[in-house]
C-alpha cells in the first residue's frame, strides 16, 4: 500500500467518523488456549494462530516469544504504524521508522517471590530511528504527534480498568474485577 493509499484510507474513515460519530467505537479481540506446559496458541481475526511460549528458565520450551515480549512488540509496531499513518496525511515522506523496545522486569514479582514487587514491566524504554529527508520542525511535529496518539503507548501509560470471569467446567466461579490505580 503506498503512502497516498494510506492517506485516502485514513481520510475516508475519518470523514466517516465526522459523518456519523458512532462508527468510530470498535472492539479488538484475541482468543488464546493453553495447549501443552506454558505454550499457547493465539486466533486473532482470520489470520492462522500463532504460538507463545516462555524461556526454559519460566517452563517454556522457548518455542516463540512470550506475553511480556510481545507487548514490547506491540509498543513498536504501533509506533511505525502511526508513524506511517501520520507521515501520510501530513505529507511527510519516510524512508524508514524502526523501533527497538526493552522492558525492565524482577521476576520475584511473577513467581510471587516478593509481594513488593510488581509482576509486570518495572520501566519501557524505546529507541526510534527515523529516516527522512523532511525538516527538523516538520519531523519534530510528527514525532510529538505520534507519541500522543499511539494507543499501545496510551494502553501502557494509562491505568486500565479490567474484568473477567473465570469459569470452571462450564459453571462461571469467579467475576474478577480490577480497578485502575490512581
Amino acid at each position: 500500500m503506498s503512502q497516498a493509499t494510506v492517506k485516502e484510507s485514513l481520510l475516508a474513515t475519518i470523514g466517516a467518523i465526522k459523518e456519523n460519530p458512532s462508527v468510530s467505537s470498535v472492539v479488538f479481540r484475541a482468543r488464546t488456549k493453553l495447549e501443552e506446559d506454558v505454550r499457547c496458541s493465539v486466533n486473532i481475526r482470520e489470520f492462522p494462530a500463532f504460538a507463545v511460549d516462555e524461556p526454559p528458565e519460566l517452563g517454556g520450551q522457548d518455542s516463540a516469544a512470550n506475553p511480556v515480549e510481545l507487548v514490547l512488540a506491540a509498543l513498536g509496531a504501533c509506533q511505525e504504524i502511526m508513524y506511517s499513518a501520520y507521515a501520510s496525511v501530513m505529507d511527510i515522506k519516510l524512508d524508514g521508522v524502526e523501533v527497538d523496545v526493552r522492558g525492565y522486569l524482577d521476576t520475584k514479582g511473577l513467581l510471587g517471590m516478593d509481594e513488593s514487587v510488581p509482576p509486570g514491566f518495572k520501566r519501557i524504554i524505546f529507541d526510534t530511528r527515523i529516516s527522512s529527508d523532511a525538516s527538523d520542525e516538520q519531523l519534530t511535529q510528527l514525532i510529538n504527534t505520534v507519541e500522543n496518539h499511539c494507543p499501545v503507548m496510551d494502553i501502557l501509560c494509562s491505568a486500565q480498568n479490567i474484568s473477567g470471569t473465570a469459569s470452571v467446567n462450564g459453571k462461571k466461579l469467579v467475576t474478577l474485577s480490577r480497578k485502575a490505580a490512581a
